[in-house]
């Protein structure tokens, strides 16, 4: 499902056609295994398998659909693959879970396209609401509300999909660890105790374009140089060891007119700021912030700073986590507790319940979001065995209170 003349890998843009293709696939295997398959109002797919006490909360699995550009084959849809995996298991077991048991692909987790990430789990999580959706561009100029209402999905409707508390029991997503520490260490499981924050800001610096002969040096305001020092601080900042554990990426660069004989004469940046400490994050931000008008000064450029999103690091319960080893203990897997240093759909769901994740291992010295990414089917095998047994081992320890 790799768009036309996308260029190599897959892409498969969140809210877009090829997006919503994948999820009729997921909602047809479902529907022939028996289960109940439902669209909410945010465009997640939902497929649920009843228990024998519908009264009590469910418990869920899933990951998202959707790409990056050009990204890998396993990122997100090995969790919905995962979950559909154990669906088929469950479905034809011959004692049905107590809870039911529900199977979500969620939508536009990649924040490649509009800037923010996880859209269709910040929504059931009441983290993103349809007044925040027209604001949220791609680089067409395309809002989430458009780009929503062309396939049919109302933006204006879209708190109809947000979760109740009261319903979940918990959640566990699998994933590629898109790391490549598992491998390194030969460890066939990640268990997840922490998911990074993210902090995602726009820089646009407008310097003044020009003839590159005509004007001497002493008297440019290229926007372009202003702009290549804020990347050079922004991997200053983080290879400073009052930032360790901190990353930031200039993962974009826009430049105009983009003429070899002109000089520059704006420029845009699109940055992400990554932490486990959520004071540090914001720190590291501020403080990139305030590197950038210093520079951007002294180099006779003016700049406009506007943040595109921003999340918090999130430590996942105990209990879910306590639920994932003790499966794998009885299964003879060997694990490791690890942060998450990618955000996660599971990041947003556990505003609602106690959430958790499994991680396989990442090939190719841990590459993601590349046409290089690849997971062996061997480890995803072990993975899923793994949440098959974990889900049952919910199943059948939780209260029927939800709680954190």
């Amino acid at each position: 499902m790799c768009e036309p003349a996308s260029g190599p890998g897959i892409t498969r843009l969140g809210y877009s056609a090829l997006e919503r293709k994948a999820h009729e696939i997921f909602q047809s295997y479902m529907a022939g295994l028996g289960l109940e398959v439902s669209t909410d109002a945010a465009g997640n797919s939902i497929a649920e398998l009843p228990g024998q006490d519908p009264s009590l909360p469910a418990i869920g699995t899933g990951s998202h659909l959707d790409s990056v550009p050009n990204g890998g084959a396993f990122d997100g849809i090995a969790g919905v693959v995962a979950a559909m995996e154990v669906a088929r298991t469950l479905s034809t077991a011959s004692q049905p879970p107590r809870h039911p048991i529900r199977f979500v692909a969620f939508a536009a987790e990649e924040g490649a396209r509009f800037g923010q990430a996880c859209t269709g789990s910040r929504i059931i999580s009441g983290l993103t609401k349809a007044r925040d959706l027209p604001a949220l561009l791609d680089q067409d100029g395309i809002s989430v509300a458009q780009a929503m209402a062309a396939l049919g999905i109302d933006p204006l409707a879209v708190e109809k999909a947000q979760w109740n508390p009261d319903d979940w029991a918990g959640f566990i997503e699998l994933h590629i660890e898109q790391g490549s520490v598992l491998t390194d260490a030969g460890m066939p499981i990640g268990v997840v105790d922490l998911i990074s924050g993210s902090t995602r800001i726009k820089i646009e610096i407008k310097g003044r374009a020009s003839h590159t002969g005509g004007t001497p040096m002493h008297l440019r305001a290229d926007a372009l140089a202003a702009a290549s020092e804020i990347v050079l601080a922004a991997e200053s900042l983080a290879n400073d060891p009052g930032h360790h554990g901190t990353r930031i990426t200039v993962g974009k660069m826009d430049v105009f007119p983009g003429s070899i004989t002109t000089i520059p004469g704006e420029c845009q940046l699109h940055i992400d700021v990554r932490d486990t400490d959520p004071a540090r994050q914001r720190v590291s931000t501020s403080e990139l912030i305030s590197r950038a008008y210093d520079i951007a000064s002294s180099r006779k450029t003016e700049i406009n700073v506007e943040i595109l999103a921003d999340a918090s690091p999130v430590i996942l319960p105990i209990a879910i986590r306590n639920a994932i080893t003790t499966s794998a203990a009885s299964q003879g897997i060997e694990y490791r507790v690890m942060p998450s240093g990618a955000s996660h759909d599971t990041q947003m769901i556990n505003h609602v319940c106690p959430s958790g994740m499994i991680f396989v291992p990442s090939q190719n010295h841990g590459v993601s979001h590349s046409p290089d990414e690849l997971t062996t089917y061997s480890d995803l095998a072990v993975g899923i065995d793994l949440l098959t047994v974990s889900l049952r081992e919910l199943d059948s320890s939780l209260n029927t209170q939800n709680s954190h």
